[in-house]
């Protein structure tokens, strides 16, 4: 088998079910996730970032497009906000209101599993209306400014759109009664998957890839024209596509220069970009 082919079908269950290994069997151990979860985390992420440079979808992507200071920035602040959330969380444990109906008795695997459905769902919903609200539109644009995709893309975000997009389902998941451990695993997989589904890397999930949120078909959610680039909302299960038939998945592949927005002198800085929902003209 040649090596484009092995890297092509073999990288994402590879790390992805490496980690998703880990913390499985980390969690059920009742061992604590600090720091465990955000080491693996970060070298799941840095794997993806390596794969890319090995195996490009688009190799025009992998050069700095005046992006990459401004997309360490994001990456930086939005990973300390969803490792912060996940800390408080386990620091709250016992203080934050609950109705105590999560199914504890269940085994560890499946609560992770029904704890990202909930907030799937949630960030399902707030993408779609994040498209649509106008002032929520102009805070979630920032994630398609970007001329290229790449594993940063999956962090480039106005810090208050994250926390909209992420804060329903996380509040259902909290006051339902799931554990802290429960929620942290989610989004320790979850910060992987993302870094996958916006890779510059030619992978493919293969049967899957109708059914998981990865970069074959998340790519068209970024297309420049912006009335073409609404579907494929999901962030992990594509279930919520098919259920609301916002799911596309056509034959032909996107080309570098169809990314992005049409809007002219998009800031490039982040605090520029940071700034921009708020100062725009």
């Amino acid at each position: 088998m040649q090596r484009s082919t092995l890297l092509r079908y073999a990288a994402y269950p590879t790390v992805f079910g490496g980690l998703a290994a880990f913390v499985l069997v980390w969690s059920t151990l009742g061992n604590s996730p600090w720091p465990a979860y955000g080491l693996v985390a970060v070298a799941g992420i840095a794997v993806v970032a390596l794969l890319e440079r090995i195996q490009p979808f688009e190799p025009a992507w992998n050069h700095d497009h005046n992006d990459t200071i401004t997309d360490i920035g994001h990456v930086l602040v939005n990973l300390g906000l969803l490792s912060g959330t996940a800390y408080a969380l386990h620091s709250l444990a016992g203080w934050l209101p609950s109705m105590s109906i999560w199914p504890n008795h269940w085994p560890i695997a499946l609560q992770i599993l029904a704890a990202g459905a909930v907030m799937d769902l949630g960030l399902y919903l707030m993408h779609r209306l994040s498209h649509r609200v106008p002032w929520l539109w102009h805070l979630h644009a920032i994630h398609h400014s970007s001329e290229r995709l790449y594993w940063m893309n999956g962090e480039r975000r106005h810090p208050l759109s994250a926390l909209l997009l992420a804060g329903p389902g996380l509040v259902v998941v909290v006051a339902l009664g799931a554990s802290p451990l429960v929620i942290s695993s989610w989004l320790t997989l979850l910060s992987v998957h993302l870094a996958f589904q916006h890779a510059n890397l030619d992978y493919s999930l293969g049967p899957l890839r109708r059914w998981i949120g990865g970069a074959e078909l998340h790519r068209w959610h970024h297309k420049r024209e912006f009335e073409d680039a609404q579907v494929n909302y999901s962030e992990y299960w594509l279930v919520w596509d098919h259920m609301f038939g916002t799911l596309f998945d056509p034959p032909q592949t996107l080309g570098a220069t169809d990314v992005g927005l049409r809007e002219a002198r998009f800031p490039t800085s982040y605090f520029g970009q940071l700034t921009w929902p708020f100062f725009r003209r």
